[in-house]
This record gives structure tokens, sequence and C-alpha cells, in this order.
């Protein structure tokens, strides 16, 4: 046994969490997860906070899914994605916290979402 063969099978014990780390490279991931911060939404609730188009979201979150960062069910039409394992947060906090940005924001704006569950929060809204 050479010494590179050791270092290989002492590194490859890293894999799965290097494979976590490239996931969560991508600013739009982020921001996907902290929306999901909240709880379950839509892709078209994604896209009316993201400002992206809905085939980029879903390549994301194609992308999050594969890691198994998030799941997703199907009512009727829609898709609803949540995380997998609110865990996922205690890493992203400490980045933050690292980084000393803090919590950084999803923009709050006014969105324009007409899946049932956020036509539903509107007509309680109104109410």
């Amino acid at each position: 046994m050479n010494i590179m063969t050791g270092m290989l099978i002492e590194t490859q014990s890293y894999d799965l969490q290097a494979q976590i780390f490239k996931v969560l490279t991508h600013p739009v991931r982020l921001a996907i997860l902290e929306i999901l911060r909240e709880g379950e939404h839509c892709v078209c609730h994604m896209e009316a906070h993201l400002g992206f188009r809905q085939a980029y979201i879903s390549q994301q979150l194609a992308v999050l899914r594969e890691a198994g960062l998030i799941q997703y069910r199907r009512d009727g039409w829609n898709i609803f994605y949540r995380v997998t394992d609110a865990r996922i947060y205690a890493v992203l906090d400490a980045v933050q916290n690292f980084t000393g940005q803090g919590r950084l924001e999803v923009n709050q704006t006014e969105i324009s979402c007409f899946c049932p569950k956020c036509s539903m929060e509107g007509l309680r809204a109104l109410k």
C-alpha cells in the first residue's frame, strides 16, 4: 500500500459532505432554501419571489432534490416543495454567521402567485 492509496481511502469518506457543499454553492439554490424555511411552496410562488423563469427555478429544484435536500408533493396541477431535513438550516445559519451577514431575507414584496395555497392565503388576508 502506498501513501496515495491511503489518502484516497481517507478522503472518499468526505465525498457525500463535499457533494452537499457543492449543491449549496449556487445563490439561487440558497434563496430557494430560504423561501422553504417558512414551509412548503410551489414553483410559481418561488418564481414570483425570485423573479426568475419557472424553467430555471425547476432546474435548481432538481439539483436540490437529487441531493436529497428537498422533496415534493403533487396536489392536482400544482407541485409543492419542502425541505427534507430542517438541520440544513443550521448549516446555512453557520455560514451566514461566519460571513458576518446574518440571515439574508428573500424579497418579500407582494407576489402574484395564483396557486391554490397562495390564493387561499390571499382570501384569508382579505377577510
